[in-house]
C-alpha cells in the first residue's frame, strides 16, 4: 500500500524511537535541562577496629560499663546537689531580715564621756556612730574598702573562686593549711561571718560577745560550705549596695569603734562622709588587724599600712598619681581628743562611779557629761612627766598619782600612774590604799581648834611613852631622832610636823573626836584605834584625802568627790542621774577651818613644805610613812585642791624621798601650770593677831635626780620604847598636858 505522494508512512517503531539513520531530517529538539548537582555523600567514619585480643576487649568493656555507671550517678548527684543548694539558698533568702535591722546588732551599748566644755574625751564599750549607707560615705572610703578587701566585688555573685584558689595557693606555699591565713573571702562572705550566718547572740550559749564573735570567725571547711548559700542569698536579697552598707556599719575597727562612722569620729573627729583619701586608707587598713593597726596604739604603724592601701587604690584606678602622692605626703593624723588620750584614769573612775547597768553593763548608748577639765588634765600629766624626767634616777620604777579638784569636790584632773592609762589599768589615785603619814595630822589639829584651842596654844615637844594595853609601851619619835623643841605652839607643831606634840594633842582632845572629824570629812577607810592614829597609821586613797582637804578649804563642810554631772541615754533629753555639787554636812566650824588653813599655809611658808611654795597664797601638808614607803603632799590655793602620792606598787621604800621633796615639787609644778593665767586670790584664813613662836629651819640642799634630802618631822621608823624619861626644865604644864594627864592618869612622865 502506498501513501500520499508515493511515500511510505513511518513505521510504528520509528515513531516511538525516532527515525533510523538515513531517514528524513527532522527539526532539532531542545536540549534537556541540566540536572541539579547532588550533595556529596557523607563519609562514614571508618569502623573502629576491634582488637583481636580478648583481654583488651574485656578491659575496655568493663571501663565503658563503669563510665556509664559513674556518669549516670554523677549527673544525678549533681542535679540533687544543685537542687538542694537552690532550696537552701531560697530558704535563707526568705529568712533574711530587712537590711536596717542588721546595721547595729550590738548586745551591749557604749558610754561616751564629755568634759566640762562638752567635748568628747573618752569612750568605753563599743561605740556605734550611727547608721550610714554605701551611698552616703565618702567615695574615697568606699573605694578604699573595695580596693583592700575585694577588688572584684561588683563582678562576682557573692563568691570568688579565683580568690579562694589564690588564697589556698598562698597558704600552702607559706606552709600553712589550705584554710589557714588568707581566706580569699569576698566582702559578702565577710558580711556572712559578721552576721554569724544568721545565728543571733544568746547569752545562755556563749559566755560573752567576744566568745560569740570568735566562734563566728572560726574558719573550717564546714563553715566555708555554709557561707556559700548564705552569701548567694544575701546577694540576691540585698544587692551589692546593701551588702556593702552592712559591712560598713558592722566591721570592728579597733579602740571600741564598731562601724566606719564610729571609727571616723573616734580617730578623726569627723563623719565617715567627710574623710580624705589618706584617712579613708587608714580606716580601711584597720580591717586586717584592728588592734594592731589602730592609730591610737601606734600611729606610725597605722600610717605605713595606709600607704599600702593608697598604692592599691592607685593601681586600681581609684586615685590618680597626683592624688596618691598627696595622700602619702599628708598622712592621716588623729584628732586632738584621740591623740591626747586624755583622762584615761579619770574615765575608768567615772565608769566605776555610776551604776553598772548604765556604765559597764549598759545595753543602751549612754552620754555622760563630767567635771573633767582637759587643760588641767594636761597640766597634771605634763607636770608629772617633767619632774620624773628631770629629778628621778633613770630606770626608776617609782609610781605617782595626782588628783586636782574644786572646793566642792568636783574632780578636774586625775593621773593614776606615770604612764598613759589603757582602759582598766590600776588607778593609784582611786584604788591604792596607802598609809597617810603626816598628811593625817591636820585632822588632829582640826579637832583641837574645834574644841576652842587657838593656834597659839602650847604643847610639849618632849619624849613621850604611852602604855598600850595588850601591846606594851609605845614611844613615838620625831624625824630628827633625839632632838626636841620643848614648849611650842600648835602652829609650829603642825608646820614642823612634830610627832610627839601631835600625839599629845590627840590624846588631849580624844581619839574619838579625831576619828569622827576625819571620817566625816571623807576619810572612808577604817581608822587605827591606838595613839599611832595621829601619825597616819591608817590607810586611805589619794582621792579620799584630797576630798577631805577640800573640806578645810571650803570652810569646814564635807564633800564627796564626784565626776558625773549629767548622765542620759543617747538622743534623750531626760537626765537619768547627775549632780551639781558635792557638798555634804558641816564638820567643823568656819572659824576652826579658817584657823587651820592659816596653820597649813605656814607648812609651805616656813615648815616642811617649802618646796611647794607658789607665787600666790597656798596651804598644804607633807606626809611620809614608815620606812618612806609612801610620800605625800596635799594642799590647796583659793581655786583648787591637789593631792600627790608617790611610792612603789610593791611597797619598796623610796630612796631618800619624803613628802616635802619630790611630791612637793610635783605639786608645785602641777599648781603652777593649773593656775597659769588665773588671777591671784587670797586664801580663806584668819591670820593671828599675836606672834607665834617659830622654830628655825635649815634650807635643803639642791636636789639631785632621785635624791631628796629635805627633812621633815614625819614618823619615819618603828617607834622604840624610851629607856627613861629625859630631864627637862621645871615648868608648869600647859593646858593640853593638863587634860592629857587627867585622861591618861599620870602616864605622861615629866620632872
Amino acid at each position: 500500500m502506498t501513501g500520499s505522494g508515493g511515500k511510505k508512512p513511518p513505521l510504528v517503531a520509528d515513531r516511538r524511537y525516532g527515525a533510523v539513520r538515513g531517514s528524513a531530517k527532522k527539526p532539532a529538539a531542545k536540549a534537556p535541562a541540566k540536572p541539579a548537582a547532588k550533595p556529596a555523600p557523607r563519609r562514614r567514619a571508618p569502623a573502629r577496629r576491634r582488637s583481636s585480643n580478648p583481654l583488651v576487649r574485656l578491659v575496655g568493656g568493663i571501663f565503658r560499663a563503669l563510665w556509664r555507671v559513674v556518669w549516670g550517678i554523677g549527673w544525678r548527684i549533681t542535679a540533687v546537689v544543685l537542687a538542694g543548694f537552690g532550696i537552701v539558698t531560697w530558704y535563707l533568702y526568705t529568712q533574711l531580715p530587712p537590711v536596717e535591722t542588721l546595721l547595729d546588732a550590738r548586745a551591749r551599748g557604749s558610754v561616751t564621756m564629755l568634759d566640762n566644755s562638752g567635748q568628747v574625751f573618752a569612750w568605753r564599750g563599743e561605740t556605734f556612730g550611727g547608721q550610714i549607707t554605701s551611698g552616703t560615705v565618702s567615695k574615697h572610703l568606699r573605694n578604699a574598702v573595695i580596693a583592700t578587701e575585694d577588688k572584684r566585688f561588683y563582678q562576682h555573685f557573692g563568691l570568688s573562686p579565683r580568690g579562694i584558689a589564690s588564697a589556698i595557693r598562698i597558704n600552702l606555699a607559706e606552709g600553712r593549711g589550705a584554710l589557714e591565713g588568707n581566706g580569699g573571702s569576698t566582702i559578702t562572705q565577710q558580711v556572712a561571718k559578721l552576721l554569724c550566718l544568721g545565728v543571733p547572740y544568746d547569752p545562755a550559749t556563749w559566755k560573752s560577745e567576744a566568745e560569740y564573735e570568735a566562734d563566728c570567725r572560726a574558719s573550717s571547711v564546714w563553715r566555708k560550705l555554709k557561707e556559700v548559700p548564705f552569701s548567694v542569698a544575701m546577694e540576691a536579697k540585698y544587692g551589692k549596695a546593701d551588702v556593702l552598707t552592712i559591712y560598713l556599719n558592722r566591721a570592728y575597727l579597733g579602740a571600741g569603734a564598731r562601724g566606719f562612722e564610729a571609727a571616723a569620729q573616734r580617730y578623726f573627729g569627723k563623719s565617715a562622709a567627710n574623710v580624705t583619701p589618706a584617712e579613708a586608707a587608714m580606716l580601711a587598713g584597720l580591717l586586717k588587724a584592728p588592734s594592731r593597726y589602730a592609730p591610737t596604739a601606734n600611729l606610725q604603724r597605722s600610717q605605713e599600712r595606709a600607704n599600702l592601701i593608697i598604692g592599691l587604690m592607685q593601681d586600681q584606678g581609684y586615685l590618680t598619681k597626683a592624688e596618691a602622692d598627696d595622700a602619702r605626703a599628708n598622712p592621716a593624723r588623729l584628732s586632738e581628743a584621740a591623740a591626747q588620750q586624755a583622762g584615761g584614769y579619770f574615765a575608768d573612775w567615772i565608769m566605776e562611779s555610776g551604776p553598772d547597768f548604765l556604765t559597764r553593763d549598759t545595753t543602751e548608748d549612754v552620754i555622760i557629761r563630767t567635771t573633767l577639765d582637759k587643760r588641767l588634765q594636761s597640766a597634771a600629766e605634763g607636770a608629772l612627766a617633767y619632774v620624773f624626767e628631770t629629778k628621778l634616777k633613770e630606770g626608776s620604777k617609782a609610781q605617782a598619782a595626782i588628783v586636782v579638784m574644786s572646793a566642792d569636790g568636783a574632780v578636774r584632773a586625775m593621773v593614776g600612774g606615770r604612764n598613759t592609762a589603757a582602759a582598766g589599768s590600776f588607778n593609784r589615785a582611786t584604788q591604792a590604799k596607802r598609809q597617810t603619814g603626816s598628811t593625817f595630822k591636820p585632822f588632829v589639829y582640826a579637832a583641837a581648834l574645834e574644841m576652842g584651842y587657838p593656834p597659839s596654844s602650847t604643847v610639849m615637844d618632849a619624849p613621850l611613852t604611852i602604855n598600850i594595853p595588850g601591846s606594851g609601851p609605845w614611844s613615838p619619835q620625831n624625824y630628827e631622832k633625839g632632838k626636841y623643841r620643848g614648849q611650842i605652839d600648835l602652829l609650829t607643831a603642825l608646820a614642823q610636823s612634830v610627832n610627839t606634840s601631835t600625839v599629845r594633842v590627840q590624846e588631849a582632845v580624844g581619839r574619838d573626836l579625831v576619828r569622827k572629824i576625819a571620817t566625816d570629812l571623807g576619810f572612808a577607810s577604817n581608822l587605827a584605834d591606838g595613839p599611832a592614829l595621829a601619825l597616819g597609821a591608817s590607810e586611805s586613797t589619794l582621792i579620799e584625802m584630797t576630798g577631805a582637804y577640800a573640806g578645810f578649804l571650803n570652810g569646814g563642810t564635807a564633800v564627796k568627790p564626784y565626776g558625773i554631772v549629767d548622765l542620759r541615754l543617747k538622743g534623750d533629753d531626760e537626765r537619768l542621774m547627775g549632780q551639781d555639787g558635792g557638798y555634804g554636812q558641816r564638820v567643823i566650824s568656819e572659824t576652826a577651818a579658817r584657823q587651820l588653813v592659816y596653820m597649813m599655809s605656814q607648812v609651805i611658808e616656813r615648815g616642811t613644805g617649802t618646796r611647794a611654795r607658789l607665787d600666790r597664797p597656798a596651804a598644804g601638808k607633807t606626809g611620809t610613812t614608815s620606812a618612806a614607803r609612801d610620800a605625800w603632799f596635799i594642799g590647796f590655793t583659793a581655786d583648787y585642791v591637789a593631792g600627790v602620792w608617790m611610792g612603789y606598787d610593791d611597797n619598796t621604800p623610796l630612796s631618800g624621798v619624803t613628802g616635802g621633796g619630790l611630791p612637793a615639787e610635783i605639786w608645785h609644778e602641777v599648781m603652777v601650770r593649773v593656775h597659769e593665767g588665773l588671777p591671784i586670790h587670797e586664801l580663806p584664813m584668819d591670820r593671828p593677831t599675836e606672834a607665834y613662836g617659830q622654830a628655825p629651819t635649815t634650807p635643803a640642799p639642791d636636789q639631785q635626780p632621785g635624791t631628796d634630802w629635805q627633812a621633815e618631822g614625819d614618823w619615819q621608823a618603828q617607834a622604840a620604847p624610851m629607856p627613861q624619861d629625859q630631864p627637862q626644865r621645871q615648868r608648869e604644864p600647859d593646858l593640853a598636858e593638863q587634860i592629857l594627864m587627867e585622861v591618861l592618869g599620870g602616864i605622861l612622865g615629866r620632872n
